[in-house]
């Protein structure tokens, strides 16, 4: 009985810490896709983080989360334009990567308290509620980096991105519960 559990335990933290690695790797890619439009990059980054949030469990999404900021901070290059370092972190888009994981746990606290109450609606509010504090993290850090006013940093960090963005969110909660439901059939 006891070898049973081992075992189950062992194979239940590989496969965690397997989606963890994936996450990070997909991750990485997503941020390699990118369109210039200024001094923030289009990415499919926020599409992959609202993924990992909606699929992985809680603690999963955000050891990734972090995982992959403290690789970007150590220098390897897996932010957008394939850069990284501390620089990135504390320069004028740094801002939106700290902010990825206060926007992944106010969401998981959202989705959390909704309890057996998630749904769609449920994962799209949460999904919005990350989508939100990533914004004000960049858009905050981006008007003090750059030295501009609320309107000059709204137009640049947050202005071009919230049409996309709110696809993307559609977009990563059905992905999620297809992959959910595909991995627990």
């Amino acid at each position: 009985m006891d070898a049973t559990k081992s075992r189950t335990r062992t194979s239940s933290r590989t496969r965690s810490i397997a989606f963890i690695g994936l996450t990070i790797a997909i991750l990485v890619v997503s941020a390699w896709v990118q369109i210039p439009i200024g001094p923030v990059p289009l990415t499919l980054q926020i599409f992959a983080l609202m993924f990992a949030i909606m699929a992985l469990q809680p603690r999963e999404c955000l050891i990734a989360i972090v995982g992959y900021i403290v690789l970007g901070a150590i220098g390897l290059p897996v932010f957008a334009g394939m850069s990284g370092g501390i620089g990135v972190i504390a320069g004028v888009t740094g801002g939106f990567i700290w902010g990825w994981a206060f926007g992944a746990g106010l969401a998981l606290l959202f989705m959390h308290a909704m309890g057996e109450r998630r749904n769609f609606g449920v994962e799209i509010i949460a999904s919005i509620i990350f989508l939100g504090v990533v914004y004000l993290c960049g858009w905050a850090q981006y008007m003090a980096v750059a030295g501009v006013g609320p309107e000059a940093a709204f137009a640049v960090t947050v202005a071009p991105f919230v049409a996309v963005d709110i696809i993307k969110v559609v977009a990563a909660v059905v992905c999620a519960k297809a992959v959910k439901k595909a991995l627990h059939a």
